[in-house]
This record gives C-alpha cells, structure tokens and sequence, in this order.
C-alpha cells in the first residue's frame, strides 16, 4: 500500500497558495520589465520560444488560482478569467517599458495556455477520479437515455 508523504501544514496553507500565485506574477511582471529578452539567433525559433513560454507561464499562473480559490463550481472559470485578466494588465504593462510593445495575439496565447493547463489538470483529475473506483464499478453512471 502506498503510503502518502503529508507536505508541511504552512505548503498547503491558503496563505501560501496566494504567495505562490504573488512570486509567480512578480516573475511574469519582471521579465515584461525587461526592454529585451535574450533571443536565440533564429527569428522561427525566437518566435516558438517566446510564444511557447507565454502559453506555459499563463497555463501555471490559472492552476495557481485554481489550486488557491475555494471549492466551487465556477472555480475553474474564474481560474482562468484571472489568469486572461492578468495576461490583459501585463501587455498593458508592457506599453510602458522601452523597447516592448503590448500584443492582443500574446493575451489570446496567453488565454488558450491557461485554459489548455486547467483542462489537461482536469482530465488528469477524472482519470485519477477513475482510477480510484472499486473494480467493475463504472466511472460514468447510464443515465435512462444510455440504456
């Protein structure tokens, strides 16, 4: 039998979770600070990076407020609509700093990251949700429509 490791009470404390989601942010508010972000030599691959790491970043950011916001069933909506919301103020931010210019593409990335990560967590969940299930006992209980 697997035995679970319990994190440390303060790991999984509210006030944690919004710390983390505060570090991660000041991150993303660091780096749109900069007037120029090293590049690889290669524009096609300046490009994919770049774009790559904005869809991951915004992806990590709304599995941050989901893990953060309390149970709820619009938790998984308002997870990303934070996330866009933030992804929206950093493009605006960037309007300030020299050298950077604000995209609506980045916040459309940004978006489809965010919303990609909180559907591979959920489908992770179910699966894991399925798993759990005593043997031949269906995941899916047949609704009278199924028989």
């Amino acid at each position: 039998m697997l035995q679970h490791r319990r994190r440390h009470p303060f790991l999984d404390s509210r006030i944690a979770r919004w710390l983390a989601i505060a570090g991660w942010m000041a991150l993303i508010f660091f780096l749109s600070s900069l007037p120029q972000l090293p590049s690889p030599p290669d524009p096609w691959v300046d490009l994919i990076f770049k774009k790559g790491a904005h869809f991951t970043v915004y992806a990590v950011l709304a599995l941050l407020f989901r893990r953060a916001l309390p149970p709820g069933r619009s938790i998984w909506a308002l997870s990303w609509i934070l996330a866009v919301l933030y992804a929206a103020s950093d493009e605006w931010h960037q309007s300030f700093v020299p050298g950077r210019h604000p995209q609506l593409t980045d916040v459309l990335i940004d978006a489809c990251g965010a919303a990609t990560g909180l559907l591979i967590f959920w489908w992770l969940q179910r699966r894991a949700q399925g798993s759990a299930l005593p043997a031949g006992k269906p995941a899916i209980t047949p609704t009278i429509a199924d028989k």
